[in-house]
């Protein structure tokens, strides 16, 4: 992925990065979507000029990602996202707050296609080399593709799907939905450090229908697992005897 993102810069220059746009009424979120995919032309393939089977990599803009009902974050050359929100304010009727990211790779964007075909080919050829497949399917627990917002059903799945997470939006939204909604989750666990992922669990299912030991946790370091894993066993007991 990085050297994707040094051959952008060699091929077209500028810079590239991720942006993220924050509505200020969730209600306009779809809106903010259809007009972004409008001014690029990615609403159906090779509906205008300016569609992504026309333009080079290095010149796209795509939805990186779908965090919530009122944030999406753009990825791609930060001119060229500049020149959609320009658009967007004159001609769309939206004015989101932006926000720059602290990353200089433009994640699950086309520019990067080689990264998406190297982990294809590793997966494809692991087994060859090791005698072992690189992917298990099915796994310990259901995981969910960042891809479908759904669990993965097979292993050839998990192949393309791990692979084209490099160059498609993360439905981040739709896969809280369907835990919550579907699955009915009610205990959740960020690992690792920093909150923007607990905190944009949160703003989705907050604490509807909480357990004991339910909602948003996070899991930041080492000591805090027994913490943890005293609380899911809690929780355990209290459904139990509920």
């Amino acid at each position: 992925m990085a050297r994707c993102s040094r051959e952008a810069v060699q091929e077209g220059g500028g810079e590239y990065g991720m942006v993220a746009l924050v509505c200020e009424n969730e209600t306009h979120l779809q809106h903010l979507v259809d007009s972004i995919h409008e001014f690029l032309g990615h609403s159906s393939d090779g509906s205008k000029s300016d569609s992504a089977h026309d333009r080079a990599a290095v010149e796209q803009v795509l939805i990186a990602n779908i965090n919530s009902k009122n944030q999406v974050v753009l990825s791609g050359s930060i001119e060229r996202i500049h020149t959609l929100l320009t658009n967007l304010k004159q001609y769309g009727g939206h004015d989101p707050r932006s926000v720059r990211l602290n990353s200089d790779s433009p994640f699950h964007s086309p520019i990067m296609k080689p990264a998406e075909e190297y982990m294809k080919k590793w997966m494809r050829e692991g087994r060859r080399a090791t005698g072992e497949d690189i992917v298990a399917f099915p796994g310990i627990l259901p995981c969910i593709s960042n891809v479908t917002a759904r669990p993965f059903e097979s292993q050839q799945q998990v192949v393309e799907l791990l692979a084209r997470q490099a160059v498609a939006t993360v439905r981040w939204w739709d896969s809280v939905k369907y835990l919550d909604q579907e699955e009915k989750v009610r205990r959740w666990i960020g690992i690792g450090p920093g909150k923007v992922g607990r905190n944009l669990v949160g703003k989705e299912v907050g604490m509807k229908g909480a357990v004991k030991g339910g909602g948003v946790w996070g899991l930041s370091a080492p000591r805090e697992v027994e913490e943890i894993m005293r609380g899911l066993d809690d929780t355990e007991t209290a459904e139990d005897e509920h």
